[in-house]
């Protein structure tokens, strides 16, 4: 067989089969860690082995049980050495990795279970509350998508040394606490899926518009936001919320290729061109998006969904209907009332009933300490200030949006729009 056939496999499998793969190795080795590493030495193994005797026609299902034999090898080792040492390893009735007892013990059935699928238990897993808010999105990358530790800290701008650190306390975290790999039963499902949901909203919103570097979108981790967020619909079928948090990342992310010109520059949805938006990712999101609203009351994610698929079907930016997306986020202030859904609705309130209308929402919200370093904020008022023909105040706010901002792209709109100002206040005739 050809190397680059075999590479080829391999890469798409580590694409499509790696949470699977990981998932059942857990079942058998009980360990994070040790799951981890016979998934990778599984890789490694189907390098030599399918150069040899091809590639075999289900690679995930040789991959897992490669993965499982060699935790299981590792495990019988490890039951045979405490055997032979006994003076030095403490006894125990029931070692908690010997392999006669662990098939039984993590192949359980869960009867109340929501949905028995073991990539859901990963996802759950990494994402339990009782983990640091910022591990979720770093484990999910990790563990769930096999992204390298190097690409994680790059995606979340730290070094290597300190995403490794963060990825190893959420492991150690994981086995100290005894957190269960399972999925919540129903009870508890409300709750726990909220925080999976936001992970990966959140997953999908450092790619979409990335913190720092040149490149105004990260599409690979939109990609694999979307990749998880479709596995969750699906596998999650009577949640609403899943559903919500799909179609928002389908509609969002239909406008990717528009949202830079051919140089990279900025262009804010005014300035798209919506004959390139991807129309099939629009009605499917739509398509979801109107299933989880006729549900029941939505939450936010559907609520989320509905706004942005008011901007889907609006023929031009002019014709958007505004008024519809000021009563939505009012809707979403009712369910998820934080500053930055306020200051979306201000901006949507200055499109809806005119820029001066919305100034006063921002004067109150200059006063919530959690958007003292939100450039958004400096970018709006300055946006406004600039429709109302204040120059001197939108380049103080233009100023400050800078300062606040790292993104490249963004950055240098914010540039072009202060030049554009001064030459604005260059042109006008001086007062009598």
């Amino acid at each position: 067989m050809k190397a680059d056939a075999v590479a080829a496999a391999l890469t798409e499998a580590h694409r499509s089969e790696w949470a699977f793969v990981l998932s059942a190795t857990i079942r058998v080795a009980g360990d994070l860690d040790v799951a981890e590493e016979c998934a990778q030495e599984a890789y490694v193994s189907a390098l030599q082995a399918w150069t040899r005797d091809g590639i075999p026609e289900r690679p995930g299902a040789w991959l897992t049980t490669a993965a499982r034999n060699k935790a299981l090898d590792r495990l019988r080792r490890e039951a045979t050495l405490r055997r032979k040492l006994p003076l030095l390893v403490e006894p125990a009735t029931t070692h908690p990795h010997d392999p006669d007892d662990r098939e039984d013990s993590v192949a359980m059935d869960w009867p109340d279970a929501a949905v028995p699928d073991d990539r859901l238990r990963l996802v759950f897993t990494c994402c339990h509350p009782t983990l640091a808010p910022e591990a979720h999105v770093a484990l999910t990358l990790r563990l769930v998508c096999g992204v390298p530790t190097p690409d994680v800290a790059r995606a979340f701008l730290v070094s290597e040394s300190t995403m490794a650190a963060r990825i190893t306390r959420a492991k150690k975290k994981i086995t100290e606490a005894r957190i269960p790999y399972r999925v919540p039963s129903r009870a508890e499902l409300p709750e726990r899926l909220d925080s999976v949901l936001t992970a990966v909203h959140l997953l999908f919103s450092t790619g979409h518009t990335a913190s720092e570097g040149d490149a105004l979108v990260r599409e690979d981790l939109c990609d694999r936001a979307l990749h998880l967020a479709r596995t969750l619909a699906a596998l999650l079928p009577e949640q609403d919320e899943a559903r919500g948090l799909l179609g928002l990342l389908l509609l969002t992310d239909a406008r990717r290729a528009t949202r830079t010109d051919d140089q990279g520059r900025l262009l804010l949805l005014a300035d798209q061109d919506r004959t390139r938006w991807d129309h099939r990712a629009t009605v499917e999101g739509l398509t979801v998006t109107a299933r989880a609203l006729a549900a029941g009351p939505p939450g936010r994610f559907a609520l989320q969904a509905a706004i942005a698929g008011v901007h889907a079907v609006a023929p031009s930016f002019e014709k958007t209907d505004w008024p519809r997306i000021v009563h939505l986020y009012d809707m979403l202030i009712a369910a998820w009332d934080t500053p930055v859904v306020a200051l979306n609705r201000a901006a949507a309130v200055a499109f809806a009933n005119g820029p001066a209308a919305a100034l006063p929402l921002l004067d109150e919200l200059a006063n919530d300490p959690r958007l003292a370093d939100y450039p958004y904020l400096p970018a709006t008022r300055a946006d406004l200030l600039r429709r109302l023909g204040d120059a001197a105040g939108a380049a103080q706010s233009y100023r400050r949006a800078m300062e606040l901002t790292a993104n490249a792209a963004e950055r240098a709109f914010l540039e072009q729009r202060l030049t554009e100002i001064g030459r604005t206040a260059d042109a006008e005739p001086a007062p009598d």
